[in-house]
């Protein structure tokens, strides 16, 4: 019995010794693979060699599984080979599935796996590798979160809102019953973004108010909760936006503004959360401060107030240059093109048609990057271009342009936002394309069935019905039917436009107010009611010189020079004509420009991806009739 139980010792520490050689030649393996990633410059190559040298020993075959997950994710971070990448992960998967209790390495390998398949277009591999990840677990919180997050992103991309909402609302049931209001917050704010982008208003305000509730109502790590906090007003302040309420936002958005200082005072907690199922951050605080930086440009550019817009514009843009550098986020990308989005618009708006070209083939070049960029955003590309011809006077360009966008984009409030421009585009081209333009119109009826909830683009409608109206007499007049001078024909103009003034005055739409007062200016004038064409011109040029409007700058300057020449004030309409002569100079000047770069010719592209290159144009077209 003694000879037998000294031979099991030594067995024994045989088997410690063999156990212990084996840790030490893995851990050598380990750090040295470790140390070459983590060099300046990385040197994958030797890490990849010293993580395929564990192979050789027949390790454990949980040292042999976690290897594999370790190999792919080296593969697939930092390099292209992604069919070595996609081999180990599915090893890693398949050993992991066999290990009793190895969670990190069975999930984590099935997470970054979807993820590569994904990348490949493999999306119908990914789905049922997550939903059997999912499916085993629900005894891993932290796990079983991230997975819901990961399928109902995947969802999401796939325009599959339905399920991504369903994915999320599961999610919140099983944080409630894990403890963790945190990130039930988290999926009931991930559903509420996927609602509000659905237009499913309905549902949204009581999801709102019901996680309103819950982040007042949480206690815990305060950078945690100030990130809630940024998330519920951002999507409080983006409803507003999308449904153009411009002056009600100011409260949220103020709210939103303090958050984000708050936050960037407040140092990382490196405590843990006891609770595994709060391991998760919404984005990182310099994120954050780039989207309130993004929504405090959608409201200024909305509300007219273009130089703040330009402001929070070089801050934001400064800001993601230097994050880039760190970090390949695809976020940060699309909040750069949304940024130069915002800004293109306002350029144009500002007489700066030079620089917003220069803006919109950078759009273009950012979107040639990410195809999936260009996709969600082709349609936006085609109507900034649109608003471009508009600008340069090229209607036929511009008409193809919003055509373009239209069949591009099934997203509402953008469809009536390039209707409107559009019929605007047909109603200064006269009488070429009535039957279009009277369809287009009854589309967008602000008076019944308009397509969508925006106070905005209603307020655009009725300004197009009166532009319309305007038009319409002026070419009737031309006809010899002294239509505009009659008295009872500026009625539904009259009305159109006040209606606007009513709407914009109510939300603080300052550009919109400037548009119709000048042309209700203009109407007053033509009917010889100077006095009244005056009470217009004048507040109109005022706003339009705060904006600043460059267009409405110059038909205010026009109109004031004529009313002061027919009212006989010389001094008044000499210093009026000498304002009428600078603004032109300066839109001749930029119009010049900017139909000179090589970018002018992206008013031809209508389809297929952006041109990458561009040909210097002959010789601008220099007519400035569409200002005049």
């Amino acid at each position: 019995m003694a000879a037998q139980a000294a031979a099991a010792a030594q067995a024994a520490a045989a088997q410690a010794a063999q156990a212990e050689a084996a840790d030490s030649w893995y851990l050598a393996l380990l750090g040295f693979a470790e140390h070459f990633r983590t060099s300046s410059p990385p040197k994958i190559r030797l890490c990849v060699h010293c993580l395929q040298a564990v192979f050789p020993f027949k390790p454990p075959q949980r040292i042999e599984a976690r290897t594999h997950l370790q190999l792919g994710s080296v593969l697939y971070h930092h390099t292209k080979n992604s069919e070595q990448a996609r081999s180990h992960l599915e090893k890693a998967v398949s050993a992991g599935r066999a290990i009793p209790q190895f969670e990190d390495v069975k999930f984590e390998a099935a997470s970054l796996l979807s993820e590569l398949y994904c990348q490949e277009n493999s999306v119908d591999a990914a789905k049922p590798l997550l939903r059997k990840a999912i499916q085993i677990s629900q005894q891993t919180p932290y796990w079983h979160c991230r997975l819901l997050f990961q399928l109902a992103q995947l969802h999401t991309l796939e325009k599959d809102l339905v399920s991504a909402c369903d994915l999320l609302g599961v999610g919140a049931e099983y944080a409630r019953v894990v403890g963790s209001e945190y990130t039930r917050a988290l999926f009931l704010l991930s559903k509420g973004m996927l609602l509000l982008m659905e237009r499913k208003l309905q549902e949204v305000h009581p999801l709102l108010t019901l996680c309103g509730q819950i982040v007042e109502n949480w206690q815990g790590n305060p950078i945690q909760k100030e990130s809630l906090r940024v998330f519920f007003l951002v999507l409080q302040v983006t409803h507003y936006l999308d449904a153009g309420q411009v002056k009600s936002v100011k409260p949220c958005l103020k709210q939103l503004q303090q958050c984000i200082q708050t936050i960037s005072t407040l140092h990382d907690d490196e405590i843990l959360p006891s609770n595994p199922a709060d391991l998760f951050h919404w984005l990182p605080k310099e994120h954050m401060c780039v989207l309130v930086y993004l929504v405090t440009v959608m409201h200024s550019m909305q509300a007219g107030y273009l130089e703040k817009a330009q402001k929070y514009t070089d801050k934001a843009l400064m800001q993601l240059e230097k994050l880039k550098m760190l970090d390949c986020s695809p976020i940060l990308s699309s909040f750069q093109v949304i940024l130069l989005e915002h800004i293109i618009m306002c350029r144009l708006v500002t007489g700066h048609k030079a620089t917003a070209l220069q803006e919109i083939s950078q759009v273009c070049q950012l979107c040639q990057q990410s195809p999936r960029l260009f996709s969600n955003h082709a349609a936006q590309l085609h109507t900034l271009l649109g608003l471009y011809c508009v600008s340069v006077n090229c209607m036929d360009n511009a008409e193809a342009q919003f055509t373009t966008a239209l069949r591009l984009t099934n997203h509402q409030e953008l469809w009536a936002f390039i209707v409107t421009n559009l019929a605007s585009v047909y109603i200064r081209e006269g009488n070429r394309h009535q039957e279009v333009l009277y369809s287009l119109l009854e589309r967008i009826n602000p008076d019944h069935s308009f397509p969508v909830s925006s106070h905005c683009l209603r307020a655009a409608a009725f300004y197009v019905r009166g532009l319309f109206s305007f038009f319409q007499g002026r070419y009737n007049e031309a006809k010899g039917q002294r239509v505009v001078r009659a008295q009872s024909s500026p009625g539904p103009i009259l009305r159109f436009l006040r209606e606007t003034l009513k709407m914009s005055n109510a939300e603080d739409l300052n550009r919109l107010t400037a548009c119709s007062l000048v042309l209700l200016g203009h109407i007053f004038y033509v009917l010889g009611n100077h006095r009244e064409s005056n009470n217009m011109v004048v507040p109109a040029m005022q706003l339009a010189s705060k904006i600043p409007d460059m267009s409405v700058q110059l038909w205010s300057s026009a109109l004031l020079r004529d009313l002061n020449k027919a009212c006989g004030n010389a001094m008044d309409a000499h210093e009026a004509a000498q304002m009428h002569q600078n603004f032109s100079q300066q839109l001749l000047q930029d119009h010049i420009e900017a139909c000179s770069l090589p970018e002018h010719n992206l008013i031809t592209w209508t389809d297929g991806p952006p041109p990458v290159q561009f040909q210097a144009q002959n010789g601008p077209n220099t007519s400035l009739a569409s200002l005049l």
